[in-house]
C-alpha cells in the first residue's frame, strides 16, 4: 500500500491517510467543503459541492487517476432536501459509466456535505 497526499487539499485531521493506493484502486478519504489550511469555502449548497468535489479530485489526480475513473462514491448530505442540486452538479465531475454510490443524510456540523471514493489508477506515481 502507498500513501498519497496533496498540499493542495486539506490535511487529514486525525490518524488517516488522504488517500491509498492498493493494487489498482485508490481509497479516497472524506473530503468536505474546505480550503488547503482547513477553513471552510463555499457560501451556498452548491458552492460548497463544488469545492469538495474539487478536493476529492485534487487527492485523486495525487494518486494518479481522475474522478471520471471513479468506481465507487459515497455522498454524505446534511439534507436529503439537497439532493437534486448534489445530483446536478455531480454530472461535472463524474462520468459514464457513473460510480456505484451510496448517498446519506448525516448530521454534519458547520458544513453541508461530504464525499469519498474509490478509483481506478491509470499512472504510477
Amino acid at each position: 500500500m502507498n500513501k498519497i497526499t496533496s498540499t493542495e487539499a486539506p490535511a487529514p485531521g486525525g490518524p488517516y491517510s488522504q488517500a491509498v493506493v492498493a493494487g489498482d484502486l485508490a481509497f479516497l478519504a472524506g473530503q468536505g467543503p474546505f480550503d488547503a489550511q482547513g477553513q471552510r469555502v463555499g457560501d451556498s449548497f452548491a458552492d460548497q459541492v463544488r469545492a469538495t468535489f474539487q478536493n476529492l479530485e485534487t487527492v485523486a489526480q495525487a494518486a494518479g487517476s481522475t474522478l471520471h475513473n471513479a468506481v465507487r462514491l459515497g455522498a454524505y448530505l446534511r439534507s436529503l432536501d439537497d439532493f437534486p442540486v448534489f445530483n446536478e452538479i455531480a454530472r461535472e465531475y463524474l462520468s459514464e459509466p457513473f460510480p456505484a454510490r451510496t448517498t446519506i443524510e448525516v448530521a454534519l456540523r458547520g458544513f453541508d456535505i461530504e464525499l469519498d471514493a474509490v478509483v481506478v489508477v491509470v499512472a504510477n506515481n
